[in-house]
């Protein structure tokens, strides 16, 4: 068995609630992203390839 107690019941529903509500900003800032690129008003960045691509012989074209 465990020494460590369960934290007191406000800790873990704080816990809860902050991860509640980073969840529903993460959610709200990506429905944000996805509109403004789907309207055209951001183009999205064409990915770059690494430094790692060219000196290990791997340039391919796509």
């Amino acid at each position: 068995m465990s020494n460590v107690s369960k934290p007191p019941f406000f800790r873990r529903m704080e816990r809860w609630l902050v991860g509640l509500v980073m969840a529903a900003m993460a959610y709200m800032l990506e429905k944000a992203v996805l509109r403004s690129i789907r309207s055209g008003r951001v183009k999205p960045k064409p990915r770059e390839r690494g430094p790692m691509a060219k000196s290990a012989g791997l340039d391919v074209s796509l």
